[in-house]
């Protein structure tokens, strides 16, 4: 298990990560969200002791990482897939791995294997796609066939077979009971890979939860169709409802279901579809953080 309490990191005047507390348990794949500069990669890195904390502190299976006696063995991590150096090949670099942690090169072709690279092994890491690479930062995370995993934007540079191999797989991990820890800016693709999701901006926690838990207390939009399309936008119109024209039909906004169908008894319009549509993870985060991203976008009439 992964635990933070109370971390805190400054850069200077800048706080990176404020206050943050929380669990990452096994069992399940957890996928770790937040707008760029949010804080995620900082805290990666303070979890594995590269950077150290002003306050607070990180724990894998109740120890600080600097305190683990084989830490590969472990906890088994990818944060940057090209910080490698480009004159060795994926063996080599994964057999000085292997040998910094007495962990013998037999497992070097194992996980070679397990990620697709065993035809590439022998070639000089510098010659490897971004997708080739991730492979190979994989490969290394699972070398000491750690309890613990943590990856930032696995997926970067992976073709679509890529990252349904990859998201099989952390499924696969979790199974056997491993913790496995998961950044990522891709909203659509943590919601078919986690289950367990914690969001953070500005590097505060904003909230934590099942992915089912995020998405069934957003407000969602509902599709509505009658046979007299024109007496439903009337209604609707004269609700002040905020609503948009799809297909055969309008997608509500600012009414439920239930609210839908009271509208339409009153005025008389039958209703041939009355289908509630959950709100998106892409959905959630965006309303979440939208106070917390560090840039946005100014739109002016007249713009695109």
């Amino acid at each position: 298990m992964i635990s933070v309490q109370h971390l805190t990191k400054r850069f200077g005047s800048t706080l990176a990560v404020n206050d943050l507390t929380f669990d990452v348990r096994p069992g399940v794949v957890t996928g770790f969200l937040g707008p760029n500069g949010s804080g995620k990669s900082t805290t990666m890195r303070l979890i594995l002791g590269l950077d150290h904390a002003t306050s607070g502190h990180a724990s894998v299976n109740g120890k600080r990482y600097r305190d683990l006696d084989e830490p590969l063995r472990e906890v088994g991590a990818l944060l940057d897939a090209k910080a490698v150096h480009p004159g060795r090949s994926a063996r080599q670099h994964l057999r000085a791995l292997a040998a910094s942690n007495r962990i013998p090169f037999s497992r070097v072709d194992d996980v070679l294997e397990t990620t697709g690279i065993t035809s590439v092994a022998e070639k000089k890491v510098g010659t490897f796609s971004m997708g080739m690479s991730q492979r190979l930062g994989i490969a290394a995370a699972l070398l000491g066939d750690p309890g613990i995993l943590l990856f930032d934007e696995p997926v970067n540079g992976l073709d679509p077979e890529g990252i349904r191999w990859i998201r099989e797989f952390f499924h696969a991990l979790a199974k056997e009971g491993r913790t496995v820890f998961v950044s990522s800016h891709l909203m659509s693709e943590m919601a078919l890979t986690a289950q367990q999701i914690i969001v953070i901006g500005r590097g505060r926690l904003i909230t934590q939860g099942s992915v089912d838990e995020l998405t069934a207390g957003a407000k969602g939009e509902v599709f509505v169709r009658a046979r007299d399309s024109n007496a439903l936008e009337a209604a609707l119109a004269r609700e002040g409802a905020t609503y948009r024209a799809e297909g055969p039909g309008f997608i509500v906004e600012s009414l439920d279901a239930a609210a839908l169908g009271e509208l339409a008894l009153r005025a008389g319009v039958a209703l041939s579809t009355l289908t509630p549509q959950r709100a998106s993870l892409e959905e959630v985060f965006m309303d979440l953080t939208s106070d917390d991203v560090e840039y946005s976008a100014i739109h002016h009439a007249g713009d695109s």
